[in-house]
């Protein structure tokens, strides 16, 4: 069984919809970090305060094709693709420990289903 690492970086108001998103599309875990980006664009000052965006970033580790459905279906339901509504990408994993063991029967029992 293959594994990837989706990560989803999207701003901050987004990051219930994108879990939301995530676990209907088949997700199980994920992990949650808070940041702050710095784009292309100028910050925005507002009454002399500057405005830096606040990120959400997520990180799933999930069976190779479910990560691509999950990738998918952020894409769509978040417009990622629209302007500053955040990015989402899979990167291969070639050693792993520590998984879940009810996470890795659940990407099993996915897998004889699609057999």
């Amino acid at each position: 069984m293959k594994f990837s690492v989706l990560v989803a970086i999207v701003n901050e108001e987004l990051e219930d919809k994108a879990i939301d998103v995530a676990r209907n599309a088949g997700a199980g875990g994920v992990t949650i970090l808070h940041g702050t980006g710095i784009g292309l664009k100028e910050k925005k000052i507002f009454f002399g305060l500057t405005y830096e965006g606040r990120e959400t970033v997520l990180i799933f580790v999930l069976e190779k094709k479910l990560a691509l459905k999950v990738l998918k279906a952020l894409n769509r339901e978040l417009k990622l693709e629209e302007e500053d509504h955040g990015i989402a990408f899979t990167l291969p994993v070639e050693h792993l420990a520590g998984i879940n063991k009810e996470e890795f029967l659940k990407f099993q029992q996915e897998i004889e289903e699609e057999v």
